[in-house]
Parts: structure tokens; sequence; C-alpha cells
């Protein structure tokens, strides 16, 4: 419908009012299920879903592409402040050599940092991203969250192993989170655990407290390096702790695996994200699934981020096991400093590649409704339901519902 008016007030021709766009494609993913040709995604001006109506029922000035429409694409794993390492850290070297040249190498020029941050956000929203999961160890991506192109979750991480640091470190976590939540109070801002091998007992335990009912983010089981260390207390990790100076004599292993060792640290229903899951195994999924069924825990998301894995210690999580076991699942690119970009329909082609008796579209929901539902950001974002307003993403170059090297995708809306 059109309307027009002047600037008097009065209706003129000279000037429309959009009240409706409509638009169709090959296929719409609604953020559930895949659509066939012949329907049309109507929202209102600002984007908001009116609704999907057969095309016979649409009306005129529909807009037609080529490809696939879908609801806009949740990054549910990101360190947007590390944008400027981006090609700076060899590949597949390892997480422990990986760990230490992000310790010892981040520190950059503040303008150079800065200018890393708002081209790194611009090319998210640019291929479809809509929304982040974003960890945060300092302030610096605050002036470029503020410009709120992007919906974001702030994990403010923490991470302090030896114990008789553990309430300062957490101190200097609260001051950075308290500096978003001013300067962005609509955003979430919550305090994280870095990872088990770099969070003492006494550090999770002040974690555990503060973050009742809350949502985290963790970095689980990314390497054999790190279970041999929680178990046995070898490993490369004794390497990294002699390196940086660390003494960790204090540590004793608990026989168990990573995921088995630190998840009963947590026990006040939060929700969590667990991040990379490569060495997770079916015990450690049903021992998961116990805290959870135990009220230990809300809810449990197993995030993929495939490309980050390929880059530093070129192995993959056994997806297809973590599916088997009714995981939930979302999908995350982790930071350029260990990607090639930040792009969701670069993880799923990478996931594609290695699991490709995978649909299609579950790793789409994986991208969309399941990664907002993590974010617990469902409300608007994620599926393409009427008063929601997701975004709308345009993915081309796919051919019989399959991505190859052509595939390709960017906002339309």
């Amino acid at each position: 419908m059109h309307l027009a008016f002047s600037a008097g007030g009065k209706f003129t021709i000279y000037q429309a009012i959009i009240l409706y766009r409509k638009f169709t494609a090959n296929n719409i993913f609604t953020g559930e299920a895949l659509l066939s040709e012949g329907h049309v995604l109507i929202t209102d001006a600002t984007g908001t879903i009116n609704g999907i109506v057969p095309q016979q029922d649409a009306g005129d000035e529909v807009e037609h592409f080529d490809g696939i429409l879908s609801p806009g694409f949740i990054n549910t794993h990101c360190h947007l402040e590390l944008s400027h390492l981006k090609g700076c850290i060899p590949q597949k070297t390892g997480l422990v050599d990986f760990v230490f040249k992000i310790i010892t190498e981040r520190h950059f020029a503040e303008a150079e940092i800065l200018a890393a941050i708002e081209t790194a956000e611009n090319d998210m929203l640019q291929n479809g991203i809509v929304a982040v999961g974003d960890i945060c160890n300092n302030s610096l991506t605050i002036a470029q969250k503020q410009k709120e192109q992007i919906c974001y979750h702030n994990f403010i991480e923490v991470s302090g192993f030896v114990p008789q640091f553990a309430q300062d470190r957490f101190d200097k976590a609260k001051a950075i989170g308290t500096e978003y939540k001013s300067a962005i109070s609509h955003q979430k801002s919550n305090i994280t655990p870095h990872s088990p091998y770099s969070v003492s007992h006494e550090l999770f335990e002040i974690i555990n407290n503060d973050t009742a009912n809350s949502l985290i983010s963790i970095h689980n089981q990314e390497t054999l390096a790190e279970e041999e260390f929680m178990k046995n207390k070898t490993g490369d990790f004794l390497n990294l702790y002699a390196k940086l100076g660390i003494d960790i004599s204090f540590f004793n292993p608990s026989q168990k695996s990573s995921l088995q060792t630190w998840l009963p640290y947590l026990n006040k229903k939060q929700s969590a994200i667990l991040v990379h899951n490569v060495t997770t195994t079916a015990e450690d999924i049903k021992f998961a699934q116990l805290s959870t069924f135990n009220h230990q825990l809300s809810t449990l998301y197993f995030c993929l981020c495939p490309n980050a894995n390929l880059y530093i210690t070129n192995t993959l999580p056994d997806v297809n096991m973590l599916q088997q076991n009714q995981c939930n699942i979302v999908l995350g690119t982790d930071s350029l400093a260990s990607n090639h970009q930040l792009n969701i329909i670069e993880e799923i082609k990478t996931l594609q590649l290695h699991f490709p008796k995978i649909p299609f579209t579950t790793m789409l929901q994986w991208a969309t409704i399941n990664g907002a539902k993590a974010l617990q950001m469902d409300d608007t974002l994620g599926s393409f339901e009427k008063g929601k307003r997701p975004g709308i993403v345009l993915i081309e170059g796919t051919a019989n519902l399959q991505v190859n090297s052509n595939t390709s995708s960017r906002k339309i809306l």
C-alpha cells in the first residue's frame, strides 16, 4: 500500500510511504522449515514480519530473488576485539602455541584495533549476521557496538588459574562489565569463564555465585592437550604455564575428562554455551545432560566453530555424534585471529564438506533459530514469525539445496 504526503502534512503525489515490503525467492527458509517456490514473505517498512502467504494472495510489487531467503544469522561465538590479529598467527600449530601468541602478541595501537573492529563488524553485517555472542576481555568494542548495527550478548570473560588471584581477576572483569552496562544498557552483559584450563576451582566458585540463572559461554574440550592436562596433568599445557612463568604445583588432576571436571562447578541453573567440543564424547554428553536433568544447569548448547578448529589444530568435533545424542547445536566463527572471515555460510560450507549427510536445512536451523534461542534473543530473531524482526538474508549459489564453493550470503533487509 502506498500513501503520499507533503512536508506540510497534506497528501501529495510526490512522496510515498511504503507500508509493506514483499519478498519471494526459489525457497524461503523460515528458521524451522524450507518452503518451496510460490510463497511470499511480507514485512512492514521496518522489517517486522507480517506473515508468509501464497504468491497468488500477495498482490503487486513483490521483490523476486534467485536463491534462498533466510532469517538473519546468529554468530553464537566470536572475539570481535581480536579482529586486528587477522593473519598474524600461523595455522595448525596447536592450541597451546595459539594461546601463547594471543597472550603475548595481541597488543597493537588502539587506533589499529578499533579500525579492525569496525571492518569486521561491517563484514558480518553485510554477510547476514544479525546477532553475536561476543567474548570481551576489555572495553574496546563498546564504541562500535553503540552504533547498534548488530545485536550483542557481551560475555565478559574472566580467567585466572592461580587460586590466590581469583577475587582480583573477578573484580577486574566485573569492572569491565560495568563499563558495558553503562555504555550500552540495553545489551546483555555478564561474566563468563574462559576455559577449564585457565580458571581455578576458586574462581569457578565466585563465577558460579555471580551467574545464577544467567547465560554463560565457555571454551570446552578444544583440544586433546586440554584433556591430558585436566585428567592427568600432562601434555602441552605444562609447557604453556612454564613459558608464562606460572607455578601450578598446587594443581591436582581430576582423573576425569575436562567437561566432567569443570561442569559440576556450575550448579545455579545457568544456561551454558559450550564452545568447540572437539574432544567431547558421548559419555561427556550424557554427563552434561544429567546436570540439566538434575536442574543444576538450565539449558546446554553446543557451539561449533569448524573453521577455527581447522585453523588452530586441524581437527573437528564429531558432529554426527552430537546430533545422534540430541544436542542443541549452534554455530560460531571464533575470531579473525583463528579464522579467515567471520561468515556463517563459510562455517556451513566446512561442515557440509566434512559431514555431507547432515542436511543443509538442519545447519540453517543451527545458524538461525537455535542460535537465537542460545543467546536468548528468539523473541525477536531467528525465524520468520509474525511480530519478529529477524533480518532477511539471501543465500545465493546453491545447487540442489547444497552449498558449494560459489555459495555466498548477503543482507537484504
